[in-house]
Formats: C-alpha cells, sequence, structure tokens
C-alpha cells in the first residue's frame, strides 16, 4: 500500500512495470485512467487487509460497536470497489498476465459482491452466526491476491528444498490462479463443519489441515517479504 501511495504522489507510477518480469504490466503511459484505476485497486487492498482483519476481531465488535459498524461499512465499499476495479483491469486495461488470469480475477470479484450481499443481508436480519461465517468468507475472497502471491512464494521455497527445480508455466500456476480463493474458502468451510461435529477424528484433521496449511503460508511469506522490499528499494528483481 505505501509502495504504491509513495509512486503517485511522487508522481512516479512508471515503478509499478518492475513487475513486468512476471506478466504484470500495470502502468501505461497515457492512460490516465487505468492508471488511477489501477492505484485505488492496490491502494484499497492494503485498506482490505487491515480493516478486514479488525472487523474479525471479537473484542473490537465488543468495546467498540460503533467503530466496528463504521469500519464494516468502509469495509464493504472498499471491497465492492476492488471487484469492480478488477474487472475493468482485466478486461479493459489488459492488465493480467493472461486470460485464464483475467478469468480467476473475474470469478473472484464475483464472489466478493455476492459475499459482501449475504454479510450485509444477514447481518440486518441480526442473524449474527450466518453473518460472522459471510463475513469471514468475504474476508479471505477479497484477499485472494495476497494468498495469490504468498503462494507462489511457497511452491516455489518448498518445491526448491524438496529438490526440484519449479518455473513459471508449472501446473501449479493455472491451479493456483483459482486456487488462491478457493483453497482458503474450502478451509473456512471445513472449520465451520468442524467446530459442528463431535467427531473427534473430523476435529483432528481439520486442525492438521489448518495448521499445515498456516505453516506453508508462513513460508511463503517469508520468502515474499524481502521480495517486497526489493520492489520498493529499486533493486533488481530476483526469485
Amino acid at each position: 500500500m505505501s509502495f504504491y501511495g509513495y509512486s503517485v504522489i511522487n508522481n512516479n507510477m512508471a515503478i509499478w512495470n518492475r513487475w513486468e518480469a512476471f506478466g504484470s504490466t500495470p502502468y501505461t503511459s497515457g492512460d490516465t485512467l487505468g492508471n488511477l484505476v489501477f492505484a485505488v485497486h492496490a491502494i484499497g487492498a492494503g485498506v482490505v487487509a487491515f480493516g478486514g482483519a479488525l472487523q474479525l476481531v471479537p473484542k473490537v465488535r465488543a468495546i467498540a460497536p460503533t467503530f466496528h459498524k463504521i469500519n464494516g461499512y468502509v469495509y464493504l465499499v472498499t471491497v465492492m470497489c476492488l471487484a469492480l476495479s478488477g474487472f475493468y483491469l482485466s478486461w479493459i486495461k489488459g492488465a493480467s498476465p493472461d486470460t485464464l488470469s483475467a478469468v480467476g480475477t473475474s470469478i473472484n470479484g464475483f464472489l466478493i459482491l455476492t459475499f459482501a450481499y449475504l454479510t450485509v443481508k444477514t447481518a440486518r436480519n441480526r442473524d449474527i452466526t450466518s453473518h460472522r461465517k459471510w463475513a469471514i468468507r468475504l474476508f479471505l475472497v477479497s484477499n485472494a491476491q495476497w494468498f495469490l502471491r504468498v503462494g507462489v512464494f511457497s511452491y516455489f521455497i518448498n518445491g526448491t528444498m524438496l529438490g526440484g527445480t519449479p518455473v513459471f508455466g508449472d501446473i501449479f500456476f493455472p491451479f493456483w490462479t483459482f486456487g488462491c480463493f478457493l483453497l482458503p474458502l474450502g478451509g473456512a468451510q471445513l472449520y465451520f463443519y468442524a467446530t459442528r461435529s463431535r467427531n473427534k477424528n473430523v476435529k483432528y484433521a481439520t486442525a492438521g489441515f489448518l495448521v499445515t496449511m498456516t505453516l506453508l503460508m508462513l513460508v511463503g511469506v517469508v520468502g515474499l517479504t524481502p521480495f517486497l522490499l526489493q520492489v520498493m528499494s529499486g533493486e533488481q528483481l530476483t526469485l
């Protein structure tokens, strides 16, 4: 978020194309509208990540209900803007690396809009249990691009550690185009089921799955962090 915000303030949006080696060229000279939409989209993703996380903290809801409500409205407006701007960037600006990525982004966008509607609907109906579930689902699909990047770095690191030679173009990448939002949703649904189940084996299996996914995600975060620092510092990008 700071990287994109700082580049806009300093009128250095061309630096966004440091992602070109990875198939993404978000900045287009002369395309003021497209560049502005991308900037809003990128900065809004940071708002969604932090604002959405606060919405899911029970103590925040209990101690500051007014903040929870206002932050919720800001969050919902932001995620809807992200979904709509994602459609524009994918199909009009052509910022997606390929058609499959654009399709994945579009499906993710439709899920965001659907889950946002259901989150609001259940809140208005005071169905708090369902509201929390839809809010969790909305948070997961809204952060799909973060899962995408973390997953890619986890794949490269773990694949290399296991003796493989992971490269762009592997079957993992078309899978992860959709898996970055479907797998977290599946994990959430499994968690919801396990909390209702009295079967200990189901609970153990769910716990094992979630722990495994968390560890894989942590590996990805460890790999992604220095890479993002390279992007912001202007150093040559390497994997």
